[in-house]
């Protein structure tokens, strides 16, 4: 029984799920600080990682002919856990989730529509090239929205301004790790940026959207939602995504994609400091 629950757990990937959760306890700082310690908090970090774990063994139930070959070992191609158990397990672990998402219809729809997302691109947005690192980048994003959410805080422009720029940079960064990936990609038959319209094209359309980034962690300053914290850290992360825009359209070489795409993750780090300490300080 133990050697099955570590199996489950392993199809869980507990560390990114918790991930996820937490995403959704930063949409909480950003959107209501006061509400950090809230039931409301808890129930949408609870959400986070339950929807999130769904959408980790959806994936392994739908690679499975994938991992046979790339990884063998995991509970599912080795046989130590059967597709049904699997998709069982996962059904359940969507159930519980959306339950303890049912605080209002806006709660669960953000919920639902999470869910949606993490099964399409399972089951066919892998190969679907732009359209599925859009896919991969609203993943990033949802967490956030949800948070505001989950306190009664969805109206807060600062989160929306959080999930559109982590959506941007995230588009961008799933952009440009499609340069290094090509050959392997064609191998597996998706369709990506770099694989239809070529390296340089790929870092042009990376480069647009992490200069897209740029102007969405600008935005709050325009319209004055923010204060002088917020306007003194955004200066580190949009350094970053300018330097990684110019140095795209400079380089399109997988050595320079492959650093760019390290890079960008200090970017989106930094920047997500920024709108929480930007959230909680307000003046």
């Amino acid at each position: 029984m133990l050697a099955a629950a570590t199996e489950y757990l392993s199809l869980m990937r507990p560390v990114n799920s918790a991930m996820v959760g937490f995403a959704v306890i930063v949409g909480v700082v950003v959107a209501s600080p006061p509400s950090l310690l809230s039931l409301g908090a808890a129930r949408g970090f609870l959400t986070g990682f339950l929807v999130a774990s769904y959408s980790m063994v959806i994936n392994d139930y739908y690679d499975v002919e994938v991992d046979r070959v790339n990884n063998p070992r995991r509970p599912l191609p080795a046989g130590r856990l059967s597709l049904r158990a699997a998709l069982t397990f996962a059904l359940s672990l969507l159930a519980v989730g959306l339950v303890s998402a049912v605080v209002s219809w806006e709660n669960f729809t953000v919920a639902a529509f999470f869910a949606w997302v993490a099964w399409s691109y399972s089951y066919w947005g892998k190969k679907r090239g732009l359209l599925g690192n859009m896919m991969v980048a609203s993943s990033l994003a949802i967490p956030y929205i949800y948070g505001a959410a989950a306190v009664g805080a969805s109206r807060e422009p600062l989160v929306w301004f959080l999930a559109a720029t982590s959506f941007l940079a995230g588009t961008g960064r799933e952009i440009v790790k499609t340069v290094p990936d090509v050959e392997g990609d064609q191998l597996r038959g998706i369709r990506s940026v770099a694989k239809i319209f070529g390296p340089v094209a790929a870092c042009r359309l990376g480069a647009a959207f992490y200069f897209a980034a740029v102007l969405s962690v600008l935005l709050p300053i325009v319209i004055m939602v923010v204060g002088t914290m917020y306007v003194l850290l955004v200066l580190i992360p949009d350094a970053i995504f300018l330097y990684a825009s110019y140095r795209l359209l400079r380089d399109s070489s997988p050595q320079n994609a492959i650093y760019i795409k390290r890079l960008s993750l200090l970017g989106m780090f930094t920047g997500l400091i920024a709108f929480i300490l930007g959230g909680y300080y307000r003046g």
